[in-house]
């Protein structure tokens, strides 16, 4: 608002130069891109981001089987855990040698990671695998695909924001520089005869 009473009052002022009035529509059309620009982008961008997560999803959980292994022992080395969202909390499972069969029929043996917190020979626990039996991480889910393409979308609102900004900046440091650089030869101009009698100063 500040900016348009600006304009609005900078129209027929006898002060007003040529830059003041482009400086303030640099200013307002800045603002314009914000406030319309930057929740578009966002949108658009959250929108997109969500249909690729969905799609990834999708084929995740085709290509991603959940069976259930048989705990073999407890064993006291860590495997490698092939989910890279949950290795920061592998202290909180247990690692054990287990069984499981494949959804291709073909049984494996091997040192996993395990919800249990006190596993026992004999029990069961859910183990995501692909179709051979190879573990594999836990398909992301819609929710936590939901939330990457909301943050997606305030990054790009948040990016075309400090885009514009970093713009009118730019723009108006050009312009400062022009305005300088013509004091500047009008000085080289004037100065010379500056407080001369008849020189008009």
């Amino acid at each position: 608002m500040r900016v348009i009473t600006g304009l609005w009052r900078w129209r027929h002022n006898p002060l007003r130069r040529g830059t003041d009035l482009a400086e303030a529509w640099i200013a307002l059309v800045a603002l314009v891109l914000v406030v319309v620009g930057a929740p578009a982008a966002g949108t658009v961008a959250a929108s997109m981001s969500r249909d690729a997560l969905y799609r990834s999803v999708q084929e995740q959980h085709d290509r991603r089987h959940e069976v259930m292994a048989t705990v073999v022992k407890k064993v006291a080395q860590p495997p490698l855990d092939p989910d890279p969202e949950t290795s920061t909390a592998r202290d909180a499972h247990s690692r054990v040698l287990a069984t499981w069969t494949a959804p291709d029929g073909s049984r494996h043996r091997d040192r996993v990671v395990a919800g249990l917190t006190s596993p026992r020979a004999g029990e069961t626990f859910p183990l995501w695998t692909d179709r051979r039996g190879h573990v594999v991480g836990r398909p992301l889910d819609r929710a936590t695909a939901a939330t990457h393409a909301v943050l997606a979308g305030v990054g790009a609102g948040v990016a075309l924001t400090g885009l514009v900004e970093g713009a009118r900046r730019l723009v108006l440091w050009r312009m400062v520089r022009r305005r300088y650089a013509r004091l500047d030869q009008a000085w080289d101009i004037a100065g010379p005869d500056w407080g001369r009698t008849g020189a008009g100063s």
